[in-house]
């Protein structure tokens, strides 16, 4: 008998662990996937060409409020857990959920869900979102170029558009935003490579996306989303821990396995954390995974014009899933704010429509700034409408792109870039060099 199986995912880690596992085994019957997290997913279907010839008419996408009567409803075997950035109280009281409604409940390993590359990789992870990978994954680019080494990014997946389409997609110009209608945590994530004169690939079958990587590169980054662990085995595993949120690297999933899978652990954001809270990440480093390599980091922030922020009325726009089920209360945009002297912060709250209004409402820790989210044309629409509204002097945009290029604003924007600097040794040149020669 074929064991039946739900998949809990939010379009993402989902889909990589069907094709990991699911895929064209005989063994299981995939009835559906359920999601969270992510709007726009809910009624979309895995489609045909992508789930294989065991499902002609492709799996049904349902909400995660829907997983009870659908493990009654088709007898279901197996829910398969598969996403991220979640406290493992939050893990635990979906497995009652799914034991109480007559399921197993599966978290799958790494045997089962990295693939190995024929390139030599390094991984690049976090035991939260909002940490600074982006940071880190910019200046291991950045040593590699300039060791003319031939390399290639590919992006934790977020395919929020025509699924079929997205399966490979490659990035190397601003055009190729377009082309793919990307939203902008898309373009957050994949403009700084472009910055850098470099190609990143994404979409939904990473075993396909690795085949067409691994054609134009020597060595291959993988860039992971929110905490999830690496879809490729590394070769080294950079992981990335922020001291703002000390203590958080043993309290979520699947960040703790990063954490305890580190070869190198990144200590990110010193500058800005109390001592205590960086202490507390390094006992917990010393207790959980004392073979790791210790690099510790200031994150710097970088401002194109000062003179509009001082003694300015600002409204501070920072990295969506950062600040919303991140849970940071702020980001580079407002820490610039503060440096440089702003007169007042606006409150967006009175000013936002739409899905951003309810975005504020549910993340009530966001008083004075405005998240950067874009999943789509309409989301798009409401984000530059929030702005237009608000009454301010100018715009502090502390996301990792420049909103400029996407939206019609009525008032001046000031951007806000942010690179990691390294604290004494070793540092990630010291570990880079050694990896490089074989040591």
């Amino acid at each position: 008998m074929k064991k039946k199986v739900i998949i809990m995912g939010a379009a993402g880690r989902d889909f990589h662990n069907f094709n990991c596992v699911f895929r064209d085994n005989e063994n299981y019957e995939v009835i559906a996937f359920t999601a969270c997290q992510i709007p726009n997913i809910i009624g979309r279907v895995y489609p045909f060409s992508l789930a294989g010839k065991l499902y002609p008419h492709g799996i049904p996408i349902y909400p995660e409020e829907d997983l009870p009567r659908l493990i009654k409803k088709h007898q279901i075997d197996q829910v398969v857990f598969s996403y991220s950035d979640v406290t493992h109280e939050y893990v635990i009281h979906r497995a009652s959920i799914v034991n109480a409604a007559g399921a197993a409940f599966v978290l799958l390993g790494m045997k089962q869900t990295m693939l190995q590359s024929k390139r030599k990789v390094i991984s690049i992870c976090a035991v939260r979102t909002g940490a600074g990978k982006s940071q880190v994954s910019r200046k291991v680019f950045r040593f590699l170029k300039n060791k003319d080494i031939k390399v290639t990014a590919i992006r934790h997946p977020m395919p929020y558009g025509d699924l079929v389409k997205q399966a490979v997609q490659r990035f190397a110009s601003y055009e190729d935003f377009a082309k793919h209608e990307c939203t902008i945590e898309e373009r957050e994530e994949y403009e700084p490579y472009i910055e850098q004169g470099l190609v990143v690939y994404a979409g939904v079958d990473y075993e396909k996306i690795l085949k067409e990587a691994e054609k134009e590169a020597e060595i291959i980054v993988w860039d992971g989303g929110n905490n999830d662990t690496p879809f490729y085995k590394p070769d080294l595993h950079l992981v990335v821990v922020d001291p703002h949120r000390a203590g958080h690297e043993l309290k979520y999933y699947p960040g703790e396995t990063n954490f305890r899978m580190a070869d190198v652990l990144i200590i990110n954001k010193i500058n800005t954390a109390r001592p205590e809270k960086v202490q507390l990440v390094e006992e917990n480093i010393r207790k959980i995974n004392p073979q790791a390599t210790v690099i510790h980091s200031n994150s710097v922030i970088t401002v194109e014009d000062v003179n509009l922020i001082k003694g300015k009325k600002v409204l501070v726009i920072e990295d969506g899933p950062t600040v919303t089920h991140g849970g940071m209360a702020y980001g580079a945009g407002m820490v610039a704010a503060k440096k440089y002297q702003a007169k007042e912060i606006t409150d967006p709250r009175s000013y936002a429509v739409g899905s951003l209004k309810k975005t504020l409402e549910e993340f009530s820790h966001l008083t004075n700034l405005l998240p950067a989210m874009g999943y789509g044309k309409e989301q798009l629409r409401e984000l530059e409408e929030t702005i237009n509204r608000t009454n301010c002097d100018t715009i502090i945009v502390g996301t990792p792109i420049d909103l400029g290029r996407l939206l019609k604003v009525n008032k001046p924007t000031v951007r806000v870039t942010y690179d990691i600097e390294e604290i004494g040794h070793p540092d990630l040149k010291d570990v880079l060099e050694k990896f490089i020669k074989g040591d």
